[in-house]
């Protein structure tokens, strides 16, 4: 799949995922059990199409991902108003990807703690669901 001009989504759409929410990443899990599920803390490049996720390379979603890459989903909700963006993430280990991702965490939530272990889950968003 190709990935989506979130330009063209709107201001709605760009306000919402820049407002402070919380998020969850879907993965799938490989015996083909239910989905990975957990909060995470996302920022989204709407030029790019790239939406950033900072965690430590040991987490189990940095894990499901894995060198390879794989199909994943974030959901956003407030109230009635909801986002889910779906594409293909992968694991990126490059000091100056971790520094911006870390940097724009940072301005969409707080400064996050030091972690050395630090990686960035990066996903092309390829398809946009919800009502915003």
């Amino acid at each position: 799949m190709s990935a989506v001009d979130l330009v063209t989504m709107g201001d709605e759409f760009a306000e919402f995922w820049q407002e402070r929410h919380l998020c969850t990443l879907s993965t799938v899990r490989p015996d083909g059990g239910p989905p990975h599920v957990v909060p995470v803390g996302v920022t989204l490049d709407l030029p790019t199409g790239i939406a950033r996720v900072i965690t430590s390379g040991a987490s189990r979603k940095a894990r499901l991902i894995g060198s390879e890459g794989a199909s994943v989903a974030l959901c956003q909700v407030d109230g009635r108003r909801w986002s889910t963006l779906e594409g293909r993430a992968v694991v990126r280990t490059e000091p100056d990807e971790i520094a911006d991702a870390v940097r724009r965490y940072a301005e969409r939530y707080r400064q996050p703690r030091e972690n050395p272990a630090r990686v960035v889950i990066e996903i092309q968003v390829t398809r946009v669901l919800g009502n915003v």
